[in-house]
């Protein structure tokens, strides 16, 4: 079968002409029909490799499903006339090529029919406290958060210049030890700066991030800056045009300072420079595919960070490095100018230091653009003086007693009730949530078809079973019909969730629960992953399927790393989250312990 396909695909243009002879005979042979006769499914001329039954046995395999012998003998019979013109458009004759702008016609819409989600109207209120004096110390300055910063920015004790070139100089010094920069952008960061510092001195402030240098995860377009997708292919891609969360950074007044890594593909965290590494445990990767972010943010090399979650990219690096994640409801934010690795799932969202400062950055984000067409306008109610208490958090009990959780975890659900929270025991059922990522596969493996046929993804440092390049591969032989189950599960599955938050106002949840990543990334509920506490680890940790070959180094005496537990919210209320999350953030104390030697 392998060969006769491969054949079929590379017949010249004299194969193709055969082909259409034949069509043409076989019509000039069919005999006369009444006349408004309608056309009949498996009538058409054949075209493309014949199969066999022996085919259809071998195919069983891959969909896990069974035929009588007179089944396989009819399937096979007809293939040529009934199917094979389905994939007109990829192997021709007529090919047709899909530009990487255009979306699917179906749009994967998380708030229900008859439902509405978010609060009605804008409130965004921020505190107010008296403004600290600047540290002495350039450290001290950069691992500030956002809300420090901006203020020292405002009241003059630092121009958007200094702290640039503070910045600058520690991913100068620390971006090669932790393999989190993939273009450092200089002159583009420090021009900005100077523009800041210009209209702040002339009494335009633009608002709390004007002045404030951050990251970008290297899947967000930058005009006349490279985005390489932490790709080989890619390398030299260097885009024409801002992306849609870029252009809406640049308008609050933000300096751009680097280009961060991602694992290639939006996958874990190896990319062609390398392996990005945990600031606090440099023996283990940071985590992906949101690596250059995470490590960079704990690190205190940028004041924020963009990164992207299809299933965990915001999560798990947040979570290993000890930043603080917001990965916003689906449809908030545009992705506009963003590498696609999933239409219905893809999510961008901003990393930080403090839970304050993700929603600084969300604020400016979030709206709909044209160019997204999954993206809605929505509302955002967030108050950071806001009274939690009373507030229903929802756990899974069965989830908080077994890994992935850990004492940080349990610790976290009585620090809910202190705080003055309610905790409820919530459910979901038993089902194979798994059965969902047919969508994720088939949906990124559409996305690089071409570099997939090409076999450019040969490039690629890593060629495991688990990661991109085999799976897909794999993808083309799902099973079209197991695509659209999957799809009517997915709503099941979201009316589930309508279900559980008509119990409750936010879920508790361990962060790396896998039926918590995909479960909430199908649906597009919003998340906040934040520091809760501390672990001891004796063994490093990874992303990637155990390899006999290169085990992971393991520790006489076990280390000390911190530990997020996440936040699940409604639809389009991420301020409830993060009112949570700040009530939390100041019980645990913990989110401003540094790693050592940045």
């Amino acid at each position: 079968m392998r060969s006769s396909r491969r054949k079929f695909l590379t017949k010249s243009s004299l194969g193709l002409m055969a082909v259409a002879l034949t069509a043409n005979s076989a019509e000039a042979q069919q005999p006369a029909t009444p006349p408004g006769t309608p056309t009949a499914f498996g009538t058409s001329p054949p075209v493309g490799p014949a199969v066999s039954v022996e085919t259809f046995v071998e195919a069983e395999k891959l969909v896990q499903t069974v035929m009588t012998q007179k089944d396989l003998a009819q399937a096979a019979g007809n293939w040529q006339e009934s199917m094979a013109a389905v994939y007109e458009r990829r192997v021709g004759p007529r090919k047709l090529a899909i530009e990487e702008t255009i979306a699917p016609a179906t749009v994967w819409n998380p708030t229900l029919p008859g439902t509405k989600s978010g609060p009605a109207k804008d409130e965004f209120s921020i505190r107010s406290y008296p403004v600290p004096s600047l540290p002495r110390q350039d450290e001290d300055i950069a691992f500030a958060p956002v809300t420090l910063l901006s203020q020292w920015i405002r009241s003059r004790q630092i121009t958007s210049q200094r702290l640039t070139e503070i910045y600058l100089k520690r991913l100068e010094t620390f971006g090669p030890k932790l393999h989190c920069v993939i273009t450092l952008t200089r002159e583009h960061a420090l021009m900005q700066a100077s523009a800041a510092d210009k209209e702040i001195a002339a009494g335009k402030y633009r608002g709390p991030l004007h002045g404030i240098p951050w990251g970008a995860k290297d899947l967000l377009d930058t005009a006349g800056i490279p985005t390489t997708y932490g790709a080989e292919p890619f390398r030299n891609r260097v885009p024409l045009r801002d992306a849609a969360v870029t252009a809406r950074l640049n308008e609050a007044g933000a300096v751009l300072v680097a280009k961060l890594s991602l694992g290639a593909l939006a996958l874990n965290d190896i990319w062609f420079g390398g392996q990005t590494k945990n600031p606090w445990l440099l023996e283990e990767g940071s985590s992906g595919s949101s690596a250059g972010p995470g490590a960079a943010v704990a690190a205190g090399l940028v004041g924020f960070a963009i990164g992207s979650e299809t299933q965990g990219s915001i999560v798990s690096p947040s979570m290993r490095c000890g930043v603080t994640g917001l990965r916003p409801t689906y449809g908030r934010v545009p992705r506009t100018g963003a590498m696609t690795l999933s239409w219905s799932c893809d999510k961008l969202g901003p990393m930080a230091r403090s839970v304050e400062d993700t929603m600084l950055v969300l604020h400016a984000i979030s709206g709909p653009d044209p160019g997204d067409v999954a993206s809605v306008p929505s509302k955002l109610a967030f108050n950071s003086d806001a009274n939690v208490t009373g507030l229903r958090v929802g756990y899974i009990p069965a989830w908080m007693q077994k890994d992935p959780a850990t004492e940080v975890d349990r610790a976290a659900l009585e620090t809910v009730k202190k705080v003055g929270m309610t905790p409820v025991v919530v459910s979901l059922p038993d089902w194979p949530y798994d059965s969902l990522n047919i969508i994720l596969f088939a949906e990124s493996a559409a996305a690089f078809e071409e570099l997939t046929l090409s076999h450019q993804l040969d490039e690629l440092t890593m060629q495991v079973p688990d990661a991109w390049p085999n799976t897909f591969r794999q993808s083309r032989f799902l099973s079209a019909v197991d695509f659209v189950q999957a799809d009517r599960m997915r709503r099941k599955v979201a009316l589930e969730m309508e279900r559980v938050f008509s119990e409750v106002d936010v879920l508790l949840v361990p962060s790396l629960r896998d039926e918590f990543l995909v479960i909430t990334n199908f649906t597009g509920h919003p998340s906040l992953t934040l520091r809760a506490g501390f672990v001891e680890v004796s063994e490093a940790r990874s992303d990637w399927a155990p390899d006999p070959k290169n085990p992971l180094p393991k520790f006489a005496a076990p280390r000390r790393v911190p530990h997020g537990i996440t936040l699940v919210g409604k639809l389009f209320e991420e301020g409830t989250v993060a009112e949570v999350g700040m009530t939390l953030e100041r019980a645990f104390d913990v989110a401003a312990v540094r790693p050592a030697g940045f």
